[in-house]
């Protein structure tokens, strides 16, 4: 029986979206139902929160970007995070996962899906966390069935994807730890888990439990993204043994995934130097037999802190290009702080950038046209075609307001090059 088959929530979602998607996306209907029979597209959508058309996430759907957002235990504040919800919605965002570790997480994000209609994701393993903490335990105190009722709380309440930490082995977080890394592990998520299976001297439980798992998630259609608990935490870590021992188990997962009619997408690196890049992207891809690959970022410098936003947009240029097909923004607060909605927006803006450069440069018609828009609108000083070829035409707009149609701009004024090369006039 086909992925498709055994997912009733999928087929269903499939039926009632598949008419738009394929216009959306330049893609038949026959094709993109071939292609998440395959493996290689996964569409994000938990049937009771499919208030509009969800997005594809794989190849050669357009690349996609996500905003996070979420408390934490230094500022917490809903109101907040609902706010800069609508920005990433504005900004032009896909998809906003809710990373909240402080407040009433159930509260927040049930708010933030009544909110929204982008998918919605989460990292449940932070709020199994956070109720321990809050009631002065260790973080790792808890059971597999805690984590699994949890997971199975969230689907019913209408997540759409979760990232969850399967991957990670005892053997994977060993390597991590054993010295030879700059940053060891620096995943949330994979931390809680390492202190766990070094508590209990067990595997990790999402592995152990990965059947049940997969049950729950295929009765919602929640898309697993399976989590890069090893994820190298600065570019002198890129491509370490802890972190292509979790690539390959991933790359099994995905394959059981599919096998039990679950979507999954993986998650790729953090911190990358820019050249490797290129080996990063296609390697995770190889070895995860095409899987839809999720990105934060890359960073390709370490040194970006106060702008990490552009260092993740340089390396999201080059992920989109060779591979990559969903992109995580990274905030000018990455390493720093809480983003506010300003830094939303940047982040947000950024990772577009980022996905409209590497899909030119792949000949994506529509990324091409949208270039090819804006130099005709240049062309003609036309300040109105300009804006609406631009990925922030609000900005456009507001830094070439009282420039007339025609007119040069405020940069070159009367020394403009395209009124010069003009032919004169008798």
């Amino acid at each position: 029986m086909s992925l498709i088959a055994k997912n009733t929530a999928l087929a269903a979602l499939l039926e009632r979206h598949a008419s738009e998607l394929s216009e959306y996306e330049c893609m038949s209907v026959a094709d993109i139902r071939a292609r998440i029979e395959a493996g290689s597209l996964a569409l994000l959508a938990n049937p009771p929160h499919a208030k509009s058309r969800p997005p594809l996430i794989g190849q050669p759907a357009r690349v996609k970007v996500n905003a996070n957002i979420g408390t934490s235990p230094v500022t917490s504040d809903g109101k907040c995070e609902l706010d800069k919800l609508r920005v990433a919605e504005t900004a032009g965002a896909d998809a906003v996962m809710d990373l909240s570790t402080a407040g009433d997480l159930d509260a927040i994000r049930t708010q933030m899906i009544a909110a929204t209609a982008l998918p919605l994701g989460t990292v449940p393993l932070y709020a199994m966390a956070q109720q321990r903490m809050d009631a002065g335990r260790d973080a790792a105190d808890f059971e597999a069935g805690d984590l699994l009722a949890e997971v199975k709380k969230q689907a019913e309440q209408g997540v759409d994807f979760m990232t969850l930490h399967c991957g990670l082995t005892r053997r994977g977080a060993m390597l991590a730890m054993d010295g030879s890394r700059k940053l060891g592990i620096v995943s949330r998520g994979g931390s809680i888990l390492a202190r766990w299976m070094r508590r209990t001297g067990e595997e990790n439980p999402l592995l152990t439990h990965y059947d049940a798992l997969l049950d729950i998630c295929r009765k919602h259609n929640v898309v697993i993204s399976l989590g890069d608990g090893l994820r190298p935490g600065g570019g002198c870590d890129a491509g370490d043994p802890a972190q292509w021992e979790e690539v390959l188990t991933l790359g099994v997962l995905a394959k059981r995934a599919w096998a039990a009619g679950v979507q999954v997408m993986i998650e790729g690196p953090g911190h990358v130097p820019l050249h490797l890049v290129q080996a990063q992207i296609q390697g995770i891809k190889r070895a995860t037999f095409g899987a839809p690959l999720y990105v934060l970022g890359p960073l390709v410098t370490d040194t970006a802190a106060g702008r990490d936003h552009m260092a993740g947009a340089i390396g999201g240029a080059l992920a989109a290009q060779y591979g990559a097909d969903f992109l995580c923004y990274l905030t000018p607060a990455e390493h720093l702080c809480l983003p506010d909605a300003k830094d939303v927006h940047e982040g947000v803006l950024a990772s577009r950038i980022a996905a409209q450069a590497g899909e030119t440069a792949l000949g994506r018609p529509w990324a091409v046209q949208r270039e090819a828009a804006m130099c005709q609108a240049r062309m003609k000083l036309d300040w109105k075609g300009m804006a609406d070829a631009a990925l922030d035409p609000c900005l456009v707009r507001q830094r070439s307001h009282g420039t007339e149609h025609g007119k040069e701009c405020g940069m070159c004024g009367k020394f403009c090059a395209i009124r010069m090369a003009e032919p004169e006039t008798k």
